[in-house]
């Protein structure tokens, strides 16, 4: 199971990221619209150097990832990057988005479950048609929205290859724990 924890967009808190880092989830994407592009490379590289076995990904700055060096994470509406510049990472918010998005290394297929302010959940049986559906790829498939270690076991599909956390993580007061609840529940 790989889990992704993505930041809150509440900005830089060096301690709680360490807390979330030192989780044993998989990888780690900072996505924080109201950092400046040197906040944002000062932020990936101390996430470099605190946990270098940690994947990282950048949301959106396709430089910040270059000069860390990093994945990026496409998000809606963003421009085409070139095959080969930079592992890529994009969102799938509805199934006929695969087929363009297809060549990039992770696709994040959400919501799953209802998140304040985000599209209608599709829910378990969706998600499951869903993947049942898609062509052979060869990328990483994350679920992600609402997804907690209780919700977790309604997900598992030969397909999926894990899940992206936000809220699971940022408002655990034990991350550790919940990384450790997701991997029993995933068993």
């Amino acid at each position: 199971m790989h889990i992704l924890g993505i930041t809150a967009g509440t900005g830089v808190d060096l301690p709680h990221w360490e807390r979330v880092l030192a989780s044993g989830l998989d990888a780690f994407m900072i996505r924080e619209p109201a950092l400046e592009a040197g906040e944002l490379l000062a932020a990936a590289r101390w996430v470099r150097l605190t946990a270098p076995d940690v994947r990282l990904w950048v949301n959106g700055r396709l430089d910040v990832a270059l000069a860390t060096p990093c994945g990026l994470h496409a998000p809606e509406a963003y421009p085409q990057v070139p095959p080969g510049l930079a592992s890529l990472s994009r969102p799938i918010h509805d199934p006929d988005q695969v087929p363009d998005r297809s060549r990039a290394q992770q696709l994040i297929l959400s919501p799953i479950f209802a998140v304040p302010g985000k599209a209608p959940a599709w829910g378990p049986a969706r998600l499951h048609a869903i993947l049942d559906a898609l062509p052979p790829l060869d990328c990483r498939l994350l679920a992600m929205g609402g997804i907690t270690p209780a919700t977790l076991p309604q997900l598992q599909h030969p397909r999926l290859h894990g899940v992206a956390l936000i809220r699971a993580l940022w408002q655990s007061p034990d991350p550790a724990e919940t990384i450790a609840q997701l991997r029993a529940a995933w068993s």
